[in-house]
């Protein structure tokens, strides 16, 4: 740890670009799993291929930048592929130099722990977004991996010391935060499901949360919870305010189709997205404050019932 304290002080930029180019390459490895697991194909054979059949060369397979390269068409017949592919390495490399510009030289760990928990994420935003499910792959195996995680190395979960006792009570945070972000969720779900009379929650957001509380405790499963639901609704608020104050059309009126998309209560919107923004903003940028502000609440309930 000595070594690597000297090597980022006297040349920060090598660690910086190690993990964002890590980041980058796992984010093309997500291309391919959120293109082929949900159609049940393999994610290592065959290799990357193009829409034509043609394999797709590894000069035009580098991460982020062979999409600027060819301007977002294929060599070989000129089709035209997305630019998700690149925000997605993109996004990856991101989180992946902010986990260890945050948390890298005071706690390797927890940045190393906040990649991981990113490598759950990233592909289930996006196939959560176009196909409204969440693999059990990232989320059930994130879960299992975030309480290995917590039993190796308790600074995960900012407990000091490498003893019996520390990685006890570190994969107790760990199950505690899988076990409450999963039944939080849940119940909410179910209480939603008797008010609209329709599913409200899948099970995929109720193992993802968990996933998440795994890698952050129960804290952080619960600001991803209720930060998450926040910042969506903010989101979503504009569209049904200009929903709203739009004119309604006539039933003669042609332009209406019946595949306008319209947002309401009652329409299925994927949650996934929304509890993976809530994690971020926890890990980022809220975590100090909201451990702060739980640890204050706990301490005087104890003070409370005391007296």
């Amino acid at each position: 740890m000595a070594n690597l304290a000297l090597i980022a002080q006297a040349a920060p930029w090598v660690f910086q670009i190690f993990f964002f180019c890590t980041g980058a390459c796992l984010g093309s490895f997500f291309n391919v799993c959120i293109y082929r697991i949900p159609e049940g194909k393999s994610v290592v054979t065959p290799g990357s291929t193009c829409s034509c059949g043609q394999p797709v060369r590894w000069l035009d397979n580098i991460p982020v930048l062979s999409w600027f390269l060819l301007r977002g068409k294929a060599r070989c017949c000129g089709a035209k592929f997305s630019i998700r592919y690149a925000v997605v390495e993109l996004l990856t490399g991101l989180l992946f130099l902010a986990s260890w510009q945050l948390y890298g030289l005071h706690n390797p760990p927890l940045a190393i722990g906040t990649m991981l928990l990113c490598c759950c994420l990233v592909p289930s935003v996006f196939i959560d977004l176009d196909h409204m499910l969440i693999p059990d792959i990232f989320s059930v195996g994130g879960a299992v991996m975030g309480v290995l995680f917590s039993c190796l190395y308790p600074q995960l979960h900012c407990i000091e010391g490498n003893g019996p006792g520390a990685n006890f009570f570190s994969v107790m945070e760990s199950l505690l935060g899988l076990f409450i972000g999963s039944a939080a969720i849940y119940w909410i779900g179910v209480l939603g499901e008797a008010a609209l009379r329709k599913e409200a929650m899948g099970e995929g957001d109720v193992k993802l949360l968990g996933c998440i509380g795994a890698f952050t405790g129960w804290q952080g499963a619960v600001f991803s919870l209720f930060g998450g639901a926040f910042c969506g609704l903010l989101f979503l608020l504009p569209f049904i305010v200009i929903q709203k104050l739009r004119p309604p059309k006539s039933s003669g009126d042609e332009t209406q189709s019946a595949d306008t998309p319209t947002v309401g209560l009652g329409i299925h919107i994927p949650f996934g997205p929304m509890l993976a923004f809530g994690a971020i903003l926890y890990l980022f940028l809220f975590k100090d404050l909201t451990d702060g502000y739980f640890q204050s609440v706990t301490e005087n309930l104890r003070l409370l019932l005391r007296i």
